[in-house]
């Protein structure tokens, strides 16, 4: 963990949780998505989403700290959290007394990391946290999460975590398996009425729309992101043909795989 000046940083997916704190104007491009920085935000990417910001203004600064998830073993698990899920908001922009505190922060990790203190590593996951409490807490409300009943609320996340477990698609001898919410239901040992119900209650969307609109943005990544043939991204995404592939993802974006990768 560190922290330093921020420089321009290509777009592509790293094998590391990271936090970033941004001072200036930036553009942030997550996955398919665009956030405008003006004055300053943490910024938290996820291994499975790509990334990358571009400089608005001349002066940047700021602090960033690196973590993988078996930094975390047996000391929760950060990405239960919004702003590490792929469809949450990794960007959260912070008024002058939470950027401050933010930065005290950074510093006190940095201190804890080059000092011989014997739990030091303890107290950097505290603090951690601590950032992450930061960032929720500066959510706006609308996007907080309510609180659900227990088994429903465990359902809805083993599902989730179920479908992420597939992501990213990086072998293509190996197509992601749980496509169906018939899949999912047999992997949790509940009936699919079931689930379909969870899903509905805990994540108002039919499972089958969840599944799907994660497949759409793993695609998005693939052709935006790397030179696998449409062949191979329809099969790793588990389409026996090519042209199922092309029409599910025309149904959803209006344009072909090949049209979506020009742009």
């Amino acid at each position: 963990m560190e922290g330093c000046g921020l420089k321009p940083i290509p777009y592509n997916i790293r094998a590391y949780f990271k936090i970033c704190l941004i001072a200036g104007r930036n553009q942030v491009h997550y996955s398919d998505k665009k956030f405008n920085i003006e004055k300053q935000a943490l910024l938290f990417s996820n291994p499975r989403v790509p990334y990358n910001w571009k400089h608005i203004t001349g002066e940047q600064r700021g602090h960033f700290c690196i973590f993988t998830a078996n930094f975390f073993h047996h000391f929760g698990n950060p990405e239960d959290y919004s702003v590490f899920k792929p469809d949450g908001m990794p960007v959260i922009e912070l008024s002058d007394e939470q950027a401050h505190k933010a930065a005290q922060l950074f510093e006190d990790m940095y201190t804890d990391w080059i000092s011989d203190y014997a739990y030091k590593y303890d107290r950097m996951r505290v603090l951690v946290y601590e950032l992450i409490h930061l960032a929720v807490k500066a959510q706006p409300i609308k996007s907080a999460k309510r609180r659900l009943s227990s088994a429903s609320e465990k359902i809805a996340r083993q599902f989730i975590e179920l479908l992420e477990q597939q992501f990213p698609i990086e072998d293509g001898n190996a197509p992601m398996r749980l496509r169906s919410s018939s899949d999912f239901a047999k992997r949790l040992l509940i009936h699919v009425n079931h689930l379909n119900k969870v899903s509905q209650e805990m994540l108002h969307k039919p499972t089958s729309v969840i599944i799907q609109e994660r497949i759409l943005l793993e695609a998005k990544i693939l052709l935006k992101h790397t030179d696998k043939a449409v062949s191979e991204i329809a099969f790793a995404l588990g389409f026996k043909e090519k042209t199922h592939f092309n029409n599910f993802f025309k149904k959803y974006t209006q344009l072909t795989p090949t049209q979506f990768r020009s742009i």
